[in-house]
């Protein structure tokens, strides 16, 4: 197993409905280690950063929309394959396929308020970590 980074967002459902510290506790009891945290309002310019790929699609104006609406926490977890374990916590996207015990199962509700992101690769990750994050932030 290889040590990696991963960013994830806590969206603002998850910001709004208060399961912040739920959420981050359990990444920290799967025995991820926090390198990065903060509270912050995405700009209109960092979410058309993150969200790249999806531009153009028919989904994308309601996505930035909700991203950009209130405060989101990002933070960046280390650990053995961090992104392939963070994503399988996380759950499949659509709520409805979320298996219970899966971030998204236990707390999603529709799909386009799915509670969580994360990074999807190593070169993903890189990526959105620098958006969020210096490396003087960093630990």
């Amino acid at each position: 197993m290889k040590m990696e980074s991963t960013l994830v967002l806590l969206k603002p459902d998850a910001v709004r409905r208060k399961l912040c510290g739920e959420i981050l506790s359990r990444f920290e009891r799967k025995g991820f280690t926090l390198t990065a945290l903060k509270l912050l309002r995405l700009t209109p310019a960092m979410a058309a950063s993150h969200y790249q790929e999806h531009s153009g699609k028919p989904f994308y104006p309601a996505l930035i929309d909700f991203i950009t609406a209130s405060p989101v926490v990002a933070m960046v977890l280390t650990g053995p394959d961090a992104i392939k374990l963070v994503r399988a916590m996380m759950g499949p996207t659509n709520p409805v396929a979320a298996p219970p015990g899966t971030i998204r199962g236990d707390y999603a509700t529709v799909m386009s308020e799915n509670i969580i992101h994360g990074s999807d690769s190593p070169a993903s990750a890189q990526r959105e970590i620098a958006i969020y994050f210096s490396e003087q932030e960093l630990i």
